[in-house]
């Protein structure tokens, strides 16, 4: 188990970390669990304060609406920093069978090259 602590400073509601449960009947509870980039496969550090993660919804093929259900993404800064994040969103996501790869679409030069003709 783990218990929050919640402090008042300047008007905000502040919460403190979690602290260590070390009851002999419940063993010792870890405080941080890193996550692992989607994209690379790299560990989040702490600090990778450019990291996010993004929850991705599920909708019904035939009808269009979210299903409650979703996937989740994280993406770490230096995926963003490159300028990537977009990219790695789309192939993560048509990987997981949630749209359509990007490679089916048209680029948008050919179309504007179709247009005009």
């Amino acid at each position: 188990n783990t218990q929050r602590n919640s402090e008042t400073m300047d008007g905000m509601d502040v919460k403190a970390e979690p602290q260590q449960d070390n009851s002999p009947s419940s063993g010792i509870a870890e405080l941080y669990h890193p996550r692992k980039c989607s994209a690379t496969g790299r560990l989040i550090a702490s600090k990778d304060h450019a990291a996010v993660q993004i929850n991705v919804g599920h909708v019904d093929p035939g009808t269009g609406v979210y299903t409650s259900e979703y996937t989740t993404f994280a993406l770490c800064g230096y995926i963003r920093f490159k300028g990537r994040g977009d990219d790695a969103l789309n192939r993560l996501a048509a990987e997981a069978g949630l749209m359509k790869a990007m490679d089916s679409f048209p680029h948008p030069s050919s179309a504007a090259d179709a247009d005009e003709d």
